[in-house]
């Protein structure tokens, strides 16, 4: 048994010793089904403490040909064939067990030695080359060596392929952040290592970031990624299932509702297309899981005590950090999230770093990937996932820099109560406030106070669904919100705008234009919205208001 080399069974022996150890083996079938195929380079990116580690000590078990761990697995669910999946080719589950050398690398304990990654790299390489040369004397090595061509002798020496584990494989990216030419050097270094090498059976790579993308392309772009957003076939094994949490709790009779609230909530998917697949089944949650936090699991059931146990992994000033930076409005997206609402993002242009920031999405991007926030890849929305990461965004936001923020959120939902309650002088009142906020410069045309309204109804996007200009047939209704399925019984808000004309005229022109006729099914349950914006109502006139509004039922 090496330190890098065939680091044996021992580890993973550890696990199943514990307290608590939940069997996810079967995962090792998956990967037994790309092995020595050109899907044999996977990349697989968890939040901290989501069991990175104990997977990679489980694949190191498994295909260590110096490990006598025959008799550990046949004892776990991998020889019990519980699941008949096509991507399991129907490979026997110990067709490749002891089958490969191993070589496991902790990317952080060449890094605690090392001022930049190019000490780093010749660190790992002096470690590596030196226990493989112990390993393997009969091999003629040259003067010259680096990790690739002392592999290429070994294997032509041996024919025996490697299994390559690499854990906390990003913690260049998120340690020195900001240093590109060593990112560039160290992604090089992976490529000519590892791609399309033959004495590769399978490349394992695992840490919290996806791959580091240059543009619209990654480095290594041999490997399939396996993402909190992007999870494939691999979304069962990314942390405790229900399943999983109420069998612990049934064997220790904990509430699994407590649990559920506490630490549920990662919604992740390995649903195919449907345009790909004929004959999917109709039940809509087949294919997704509810995906649990299993560090917070496992401490709330050893202890007894549903508590906050994130903040032993990550530190709320981690969160703070990136909240803060409010590019596009993210501020007010976060408290649009912290009161249990959804916002739709757009993940593609995240560049898989935590230093490159465009916009918004791309810190909520990257918040997904942290485990601060869950994602709907069906929907492309974001959410707080569960009651102990709220906790975190309640801490991260105690500071007086938010205060403006969340009273601007708290008018957005009193002006959306009373457009509900039809009370057309709080609309007025509360739409006043808005506008002093904001300040004249976000209403100088019609497109403005658009903008300017929408910003005021922002809460709005908890409910609804927003929809701008709809087409009715006879004209452009200004702003829809649609009322999302979980609260079918709102009502639709049809907002008819005008701009130095009155609210009486946006409502004449509703119903001239028939633009309700667009939403018979929701007859009856819409509210017809006038607002007017005069920009020259004098401010020492009686009862002086810039807007005016109308609300009427249809």
């Amino acid at each position: 048994m090496g330190t890098y080399l065939n680091p044996g069974n021992m580890s993973y022996q550890m696990a199943i010793n514990s307290e608590i150890f939940i069997d996810k083996t079967e995962m090792l079938r998956y990967l037994n089904a790309v092995v020595n195929t050109q899907q044999r380079f996977v990349s697989v990116s968890r939040p901290r403490r989501f069991g990175k580690t104990i997977a990679a000590d489980m694949i190191c078990a498994y295909y260590d040909g110096s490990a006598d761990s025959h008799k550990m697995f046949e004892e776990l669910e991998i020889s019990k064939n519980s699941v008949d999946r096509p991507d399991f080719r129907g490979i026997k589950w110990d067709q490749y067990l002891g089958q490969f050398d191993v070589v496991r690398l902790v990317m952080t304990d060449f890094m605690e030695d090392s001022d930049t990654v190019s000490d780093m790299l010749d660190y790992l390489m002096e470690e590596v080359i030196d226990e493989l040369k112990k390993v393997y004397p009969q091999v003629e090595y040259g003067k010259r060596n680096n990790l690739r061509n002392i592999f290429e002798r070994i294997y032509r020496v041996t024919e025996r392929q490697f299994v390559i584990v690499i854990d906390e494989w990003d913690a260049v990216f998120r340690v020195w952040k900001d240093d590109e030419r060593g990112h560039t050097e160290y992604l090089e270094f992976l490529r000519d290592w590892l791609k399309d090498k033959t004495y590769m059976s399978l490349v394992y790579m695992t840490g919290i970031l996806p791959i580091k993308k240059y543009g619209e392309h990654s480095a290594l772009n041999m490997f399939t990624e396996y993402s909190m957003t992007s999870p494939k076939s691999l979304a069962r094994y990314a942390g405790f299932t229900s399943a999983e949490v109420r069998m612990i709790c049934d064997e220790r009779n904990l509430n699994f509702e407590s649990m559920k609230l506490w630490y549920d909530g990662y919604r992740l998917s390995e649903r195919p297309t449907y345009s790909l697949v004929k004959d999917m089944k109709d039940t809509p949650e087949d294919g997704v899981y509810e995906i649990y936090s299993p560090l917070s699991v496992v401490n709330a059931a050893r202890y007894k005590r549903i508590e906050n146990y994130w903040n032993k992994s990550e530190t709320y000033e981690a969160l703070a950090e990136y909240i803060r930076k409010d590019y596009d409005g993210l501020k007010d997206a976060v408290a649009l999230l912290m009161d249990g609402g959804r916002v739709n993002i757009d993940i593609s242009s995240y560049q898989n770093d935590m230093t490159t920031f465009n916009g918004r999405d791309d810190i909520l991007s990257l918040l997904i990937h942290l485990g601060y926030l869950g994602f709907d890849d069906e929907r492309s929305e974001v959410f707080i996932p569960n009651r102990e990461i709220l906790d975190e965004f309640r801490t991260s936001t105690k500071s007086t820099e938010w205060v403006s923020t969340f009273e601007s959120f708290e008018r957005s939902q009193r002006l959306l109560k009373a457009t509900w309650d039809c009370d057309e002088r709080e609309v007025v009142a509360l739409l006043e406030q808005a506008h002093d906020c904001a300040g004249n410069r976000t209403y100088n045309d019609e497109a403005a106070l658009s903008y300017a309204i929408r910003l005021a109804y922002y809460a709005a996007q908890k409910y609804y669904t927003e929809i701008l200009e709809l087409d009715t047939g006879k004209g452009y209704a200004d702003i829809l919100y649609i009322p999302s399925p979980l609260y079918a019984d709102k009502p639709v808000l049809l907002i008819e705008l005008k701009y130095e004309k009155s609210a009486q005229a946006a409502i004449r022109q509703i119903h001239d234009k028939r633009y309700q006729d667009r939403l018979e099914h929701y007859k009856g349950n819409i509210l017809l919205v006038g607002i007017n914006y005069d920009k020259d109502n004098r401010s020492d006139s009686e009862g002086f208001k810039h807007h005016t509004c109308q609300i009427k039922r249809a």
